[in-house]
């Protein structure tokens, strides 16, 4: 859904519309050690995200998680190896989204400066509806063993390049006035890990209001032409 604000559809218009619409230990047991995608496997890696935000991973631990799926150990064990594979799951899986829905956003699309705009609020849009994902991957990344640390380290880094590629060449075409494109990356990227902190799906602005106006805040540090 776009939101029209003082009929400024101008140049998303000249954009393809459907683009815009993608927008522990281990424990020895039965797993042999491939990602269960079934239901039940759902919704071990759900109670994790939520104990892992409430309480840290270091604090939460396998039994904890089983009993708030109403498993106790051999079963919980089927399902997945230990905690460490399910924070490395939650961590590479975020950026895996946010990858995918950046690659998304800015697809079928010409227009530098609404490349993006369609970026920054994609990024914001995944913030607002993905609030312990974001709480967790912030600060859980020194939780994670090797290799799977560097592998998340490595998406982050292919994450942030995408929107210094995109302000490089608003720069090189003299569609956005920066001093320099990787602090206003860190800026823009930080409009949106910042909305989980304050967000809240039954306050005062909907979604696409906030969404709509973060992508104008990142047009603004962008210098935008």
């Amino acid at each position: 859904m776009r939101l029209r604000v003082a009929g400024r559809w101008t140049r998303r218009e000249r954009c393809d519309d459907t683009a815009r619409q993608s927008a522990g230990g281990s424990r020895p047991g039965s797993y042999d050690g491939r990602p269960d995608r079934g239901p039940r496997a759902v919704e071990i890696r759900n109670a994790a995200l939520a104990l892992f935000a409430e309480r840290g991973y270091a604090a939460t631990t396998m039994a904890d998680i089983g009993e708030a799926v109403g498993m106790r150990g051999p079963s919980l064990y089927k399902h997945v190896g230990s905690k460490q594979e399910l924070l490395t799951q939650i961590m590479t899986g975020t950026m895996d989204d946010l990858l995918r829905n950046h690659r998304a956003a800015v697809a079928g699309c010409e227009d530098v400066v609404e490349r993006l705009r369609r970026a920054a609020e994609a990024h914001v849009r995944y913030h607002a509806r993905h609030r312990l994902e974001a709480f967790v991957g912030t600060r859980e990344i020194r939780s994670l063993e090797e290799p799977h640390r560097t592998e998340v380290l490595q998406r982050r880094a292919a994450y942030e390049q995408a929107f210094r590629t995109l302000l490089g060449e608003g720069v090189r075409a003299g569609r956005f006035s920066i001093t320099t494109v990787k602090l206003t990356s860190y800026a823009i990227l930080d409009l949106g890990m910042g909305v989980p902190v304050w967000y809240r799906e039954d306050g005062d602005l909907t979604e696409d209001q906030v969404v709509y106006q973060y992508g104008d805040f990142a047009l603004r540090l962008a210098g935008a032409r």
